[in-house]
C-alpha cells in the first residue's frame, strides 16, 4: 500500500481528522500535503532568511531579503561573507540590530559546524536537530520545526505552538478555547508517524471556517485549553452576524437593569 494511503487511513481512525480530509480531499504524501518546497536550500540559508522574517509580514521581508541579495550579486550571502560584512551595510538593507546579530552568529556557527549540510541532519531525529539549531541566537523551535516540515520533508511534525494550527484545532474540535502546547501534543499522538499531514488539515481548517464549509465536531474531546487573552474575530458572516446580536441583547439588558436600579432608588 502506498505511503498517502497509509497516512490517510491512520489519520482517518480521528472522526473530526477524517472529516477535514473528506471537506479537503486526500493529499499525497510525496509532497507531505503540499508542505515541502519546491525551491531547496541549505539549512544554513533556510534559517537565515526565517530570521529575516520574524516579526514582519512577507512582502516586507522579501523587500530586505531583496536588499540583501543585490549586496552580493543577487544571492544569499555565504556564512563567510555574512560574517566580514559591515553592521551598517546589514542595517542599510533593512536589518534590525538584533537579527544582524542573529545573523551573524548563524554565519559563525554554520562555519563552525553547528548548522550542517541538510545530509549531516538526515541521521538526527527531529529533536536533535531542534536542540542543536535553537542554539544559533534568535531561532526558536518553531522555526526549526517549520524547516523540518518545509524544506526537509520530515513527516511527523507537529507544531503545538503554531498559532494557525492551535486556532485550526480549536475551530475543527469546537473548543471554546486554544488548546495548550502540551495537551496538544499529548493528543496528536494518535495521528503518529504523520503529524506533518495532520498539521496541514489543520491550518486548512481556519480556511474552511472562513468560507462556511468546516465540518462540524460532534463531539468535542476533554481537553486543557488556554483561556484567551481577547475575543478572537469571527470567521463567517453568520458567527459575526451571532455575536452582533449578543451584543445588542446584552446592551439591552444592561439598560434595562440600570433603569430598574434607578427607579428602585426613586422610590
Amino acid at each position: 500500500m502506498k505511503s498517502h494511503h497509509i497516512a490517510h487511513r491512520i489519520l482517518r481512525t480521528d472522526p473530526v481528522m477524517a472529516g477535514l480530509i473528506g471537506a479537503v480531499g486526500p493529499r499525497r504524501i510525496a509532497a507531505l500535503g503540499g508542505l515541502v518546497s519546491l525551491e531547496y536550500r541549505s539549512p544554513y540559508e533556510a534559517l537565515g532568511r526565517a530570521i529575516a522574517h520574524q516579526q514582519l509580514n512577507g512582502k516586507a521581508a522579501q523587500s530586505i531579503l531583496a536588499r540583501l541579495a543585490a549586496l552580493f550579486g543577487q544571492r544569499f550571502p555565504t556564512p563567510e561573507e555574512l560574517v566580514a560584512a559591515k553592521q551598517e551595510t546589514l542595517r542599510g538593507a533593512g536589518f534590525s540590530y538584533s537579527k544582524i546579530a542573529a545573523l551573524k552568529d548563524l554565519a559563525t556557527k554554520t562555519l563552525e559546524g553547528v548548522v550542517p549540510e541538510a545530509a549531516a541532519l538526515e541521521p538526527l531525529s527531529d529533536l536533535q536537530i531542534v536542540e542543536r539549531l535553537t542554539t544559533v541566537r534568535g531561532i526558536g523551535r518553531w522555526t526549526v520545526e517549520m524547516m523540518l516540515m518545509f524544506q526537509l520533508g520530515r513527516p511527523d511534525v507537529l507544531p503545538v505552538d503554531d498559532f494557525g494550527v492551535c486556532n485550526g484545532f480549536r475551530l475543527a474540535y469546537g473548543l471554546s478555547g486554544m488548546p495548550q502546547p502540551r495537551a496538544l501534543a499529548a493528543f496528536g499522538e494518535r495521528w503518529k508517524p504523520h503529524r506533518s499531514l495532520a498539521a496541514w488539515y489543520l491550518w486548512r481548517a481556519v480556511e474552511l471556517e472562513r468560507s462556511g464549509t468546516l465540518p462540524r465536531c460532534a463531539r468535542r474531546p476533554r481537553i486543557a485549553i488556554r483561556k484567551l487573552a481577547g475575543k478572537l474575530a469571527p470567521t463567517t458572516r453568520r458567527a459575526r452576524q451571532k455575536l452582533t446580536k449578543t451584543k445588542r441583547a446584552t446592551a439591552g439588558a444592561t439598560r434595562a437593569r440600570r433603569g430598574g436600579a434607578l427607579v428602585e432608588n426613586r422610590s
